[in-house]
């Protein structure tokens, strides 16, 4: 729940000076793709299957996103978004009878109020009923609708319904039916508004009780997804980036794009780089064609997405089929979400190197087997290897798509980058409060207090390898950062800690503003523990402080 909120940050209720530092989800995963039924573009959340299966209509062969989801759920996975998007989908329309005159372009046919559902597609079934209970005989223009969402036609299973009492198709009305409809889930209007209100709609059977008129055939689930749908845009909110409206997300998935079509190297370039700004991961599936270790190796040569925000693990699993009733080949995005949120209950997630390997769940197993040596060949390379059993071989750290990459070697162990993702992120959304706090001479002192407890508590549980502080962190969020005369422009604190190797620090810059909060990276990694700590009793010397100055000077401006 937001304590506050202004313009582009929000703060909650267990952040603030006098608390400490919440601890960050790091499991939390986000599905984009196609389903029977549901919001477009719009992330749902969900705890459970049945959840998905109630609000998106459970698994449909056409699209591997609900057997993902399906997957995700039972090896462990605690809490999804689910994104629908589809590609070219109808919603289906209902037409009220009206007391309107004849249409002038249909001679004898009076103008129906025509109602289209919310969410496109064939299993949208609704259905609507006009009274004029409590309407003034003499008021000939009001009129109640009920709209209901039901199972199926012909059923009388209701799953929602919206009701709007003595409205009016007239603009001038107290109650206009236009904008009673803008805070409907269920429909909105379409076409020319009749001029007069819809008649009061009777039962088929006995004419006298109030009835309902279903909404036709005439919807459409679209064709199936192209990269272009899941990508969607940013300025409309669309596609993937439809997750700017939740708060955050750990895990990325995009099952592929039907059951023969892998996601192409557009969308994952885009989800790759949105994930880096989001600071996320992606779960990237193996193509469909690497039918075995050695197809995967090759395929890795001309691989070009080298993110250490991107992770794969290889290869496809088998997996029950519900609807087909027989085992069958699936894309792993959603299982090894799950599998890695499993494993984030036992271990924390900087230990994924030194604890146990992470395993698939009984009645899932991996398509091929991978012997010990490509195991290793395809960890060097950046994939990661599924297993149903525990391996008596060796230890195969987990890595992400960075390794291999000269350019992105320091994170190419994945419990480094969630390491690090999991700080920043607990520091960035526990340090909010400091743009609702009046600015007070011992602000810093209080961030200082805050962080440094979060960082030494990560530190005694291992975090850092059980480094001494100066080898393991560094904070700095004073004058130097903020002088006084800019304490309107915001708060900025600057924080590094040794992720790989004592003393060599990642740094990072975090800004909070009224507008939002931004996290950068600082090219500062590999200055020693002697540029941050002074000795005991010392102040920073002159030549010491000149970094810091020149770093404020590009970040507090």
């Amino acid at each position: 729940m937001a304590l506050a909120s202004s313009l582009g940050i929000q703060v909650r209720e267990e952040s603030g000076p006098e608390q400490s530092i919440p601890r960050a989800p790091t499991a939390i995963t986000a599905f984009v793709g196609r389903t029977l039924r549901g919001p477009l573009d719009r992330p749902v959340r969900l705890r459970s299957f049945a959840e998905f299966t109630k609000e998106f209509g459970g698994l449909w062969q056409p699209s591997p996103l609900g057997y993902a989801v399906e997957q995700f759920f039972d090896n462990g996975g605690r809490e999804a978004y689910v994104v629908r998007v589809a590609n070219g989908a109808r919603s289906a329309t209902l037409a009220l009878p009206t007391q309107d005159a004849p249409d002038v372009a249909t001679p004898g046919v009076a103008t129906p109020l025509r109602l289209a559902a919310r969410r496109p597609g064939t299993r949208e079934f609704l259905r609507a009923c006009v009274d004029y209970d409590n309407i003034p005989t003499a008021d000939r223009d009001g009129f109640n609708l009920t709209v209901q969402r039901v199972r199926s036609h012909g059923t009388e299973h209701v799953e929602d319904q919206e009701i709007f009492r003595a409205v009016s198709l007239r603009e001038d009305a107290d109650q206009p039916l236009s904008q009673a409809l803008q805070e409907s889930e269920l429909v909105q209007l379409v076409g020319p508004i009749p001029t007069s209100r819809p008649r009061c709609t009777l039962d088929a059977t006995s004419g006298c009780a109030v009835g309902y008129v279903n909404s036709g055939s005439d919807g459409d689930d679209g064709a199936p997804l192209t990269d272009y749908d899941l990508i969607g845009s940013s300025a409309r909110g669309t596609g993937l980036f439809a997750l700017e409206q939740i708060e955050q997300f750990n895990f990325l998935c995009l099952p592929p794009l039907s059951r023969e079509q892998d996601v192409g190297p557009s969308a994952l370039l885009v989800a790759a780089r949105y994930c880096k700004e989001r600071r996320s991961l992606l779960v990237v599936d193996p193509p469909a064609d690497w039918h075995n270790a050695d197809d995967a190796i090759r395929g890795m040569r001309s691989w070009d997405i080298a993110s250490e925000n991107a992770l794969m693990y290889f290869p496809r699993i088998l997996a029950h089929d519900k609807l087909r009733g027989r085992f069958e080949s699936f894309a792993p995005c959603g299982a090894v979400a799950g599998m890695l949120a499993r494993s984030d209950e036992s271990w924390p997630v900087w230990s994924a190197a030194e604890g146990e390997e992470p395993v698939l769940r009984p009645g899932f197993r991996p398509s091929v087997t991978v012997s010990d040596e490509r195991r290793m060949r395809l960890a060097a390379l950046g994939v990661n290897t599924l297993l149903a059993t525990r391996s008596s071989g060796i230890l195969a750290s987990p890595r992400t798509l960075a390794a291999g990459s000269a350019a992105s070697a320091d994170w190419k162990y994945l419990s480094a980058r969630r390491l690090a993702l999991f700080i920043i992120n607990s520091i960035e959304r526990g340090t909010r409060w400091v743009v609702f706090t009046p600015a007070v001479p011992d602000i810093a002192t209080q961030v200082q207090r805050q962080i440094t407890e979060f960082l030494e508590a990560l530190n005694e549980e291992g975090a850092f390898l059980g480094r001494a502080e100066g080898d393991a962190y560094y904070l700095i969020c004073d004058e130097r950062l903020n002088p006084p005369e800019r304490a309107a422009q915001g708060f900025n604190i600057l924080v590094g800690f040794a992720a790989l190797r004592p003393g060599e620090f990642h740094s990072f810059i975090i800004s909070h503003s009224v507008t939002g909060s931004k996290v950068k990276t600082a090219s500062l990694n590999r200055l020693t523990s002697s540029h941050y700590h002074p000795l005991p009793g010392e102040d920073l010397d002159p030549q010491q402080l000149s970094w810091v100055d020149q770093l404020a000077g590009r970040f507090s401006a």
